[in-house]
């Protein structure tokens, strides 16, 4: 079964946001602390299982855990295998900073975990520490050579100007080592990204090909989203770029999401969600036959397209933690 937009688009990829929390304060998606939400408001594992099997039956068969960070919630391999156990769900994948991937790497590919992405913006230590709040650098680079041998890994980047714009030549340097993709992402005016400053992947790719000269497209599948990839000669991995501001992809867009607290995210632009905790939890039968409605009203909300380039229209004025980015 597959399940289309009102554009014709196929929707078959939900995000799944597990908590608030984050044992980082990346200056662009939480840089304080204060104010996260009681354990009661957030979704069980159970309710986001359930949630996910009504959207498996629609025809919505890869799924991402992320946060906050994921892996500050307890026992988040649980999840994994309560996904994995779900009839239809082709792909269970995780986004992670890495500070704690590295302890709980066993339990989680035990669980079935198909795939793993790591945030992380510079290989500089004191840039780290100032992106970031801490110094787990060495701790995040343990965890991705440690995972690189036993799960597809990618390494997301998000270049700030005036931060991190020398980030990206050293950071590709993993992809020449290691059997991995590193992408630079394109910063969003969406929460307190809006008050930093977007650098073009058209540069972040310039800078890559001084240094390492002309990149080749490599067009091999990889992954549920909108990267393009390209490879340096003598590269293991791939470098890829997702260009959500200067490169728009909206008319392949396949993707939901689903906040911490219930809410379906049709596009990460704009402040409109369907709410279900309630229909989770108010007792009531045929919960089935209700959250799947929901998911189709979700779906028919989804827009053409964000309006990133204008800045002024984006509606969506909460954290990235809070809305699972």
């Amino acid at each position: 079964m597959t399940m289309k937009d009102r554009y014709g688009r196929t929707i078959n990829y939900m995000r799944i946001s597990v908590t608030d929390r984050c044992n980082l304060q990346c200056r662009y998606c939480m840089p304080d602390v204060n104010g996260h939400l009681p354990m009661d408001r957030l979704l069980t594992y159970e309710e986001i299982a359930f949630v996910c099997a009504q959207a498996a039956s629609l025809g919505i068969d890869r799924f991402r855990i992320t946060g906050g960070e994921p892996l500050v919630r307890k026992d988040c391999e649980v999840l994994v295998d309560l996904l994995k156990q779900v009839p239809g769900i082709r792909q269970v994948a995780l986004t992670t900073n890495g500070v704690l991937l590295g302890e709980q790497l066993d339990g989680l590919t035990k669980a079935g975990l198909d795939a793993v992405n790591v945030s992380l913006d510079t290989l500089d230590r004191a840039q780290y520490r100032a992106i970031t709040g801490r110094d787990e650098l060495n701790r995040v680079l343990d965890s991705v050579y440690r995972a690189a041998g036993r799960l597809p890994v990618k390494i997301n980047c998000v270049v700030q100007k005036g931060i991190n714009e020398d980030a990206p030549v050293k950071l590709a340097t993993l992809a020449r080592e290691l059997p991995l993709d590193v992408r630079f992402i394109e910063l969003m005016p969406i929460g307190a990204g809006t008050d930093l400053e977007t650098v073009p992947n058209t540069e972040v790719l310039a800078m890559i090909e001084e240094q390492y000269g002309k990149t080749v497209e490599d067009a091999r599948p990889r992954g549920n989203g909108p990267a393009v990839y390209r490879r340096p000669d003598g590269f293991t991995g791939r470098i890829g770029f997702i260009s959500a501001v200067h490169g728009k992809f909206c008319s392949t867009c396949n993707r939901m999401r689903l906040t911490s607290t219930g809410e379906l995210k049709p596009c990460l632009c704009y402040g409109d969600t369907v709410p279900l905790r309630e229909i989770l939890r108010d007792g009531i039968a045929e919960k089935e036959e209700r959250i799947r409605a929901k998911i189709r009203e979700a779906v028919m909300m989804k827009p053409e397209a964000h309006c990133f380039e204008h800045r002024e229209n984006v509606t969506e004025h909460r954290k990235m933690a809070q809305i699972g980015g």
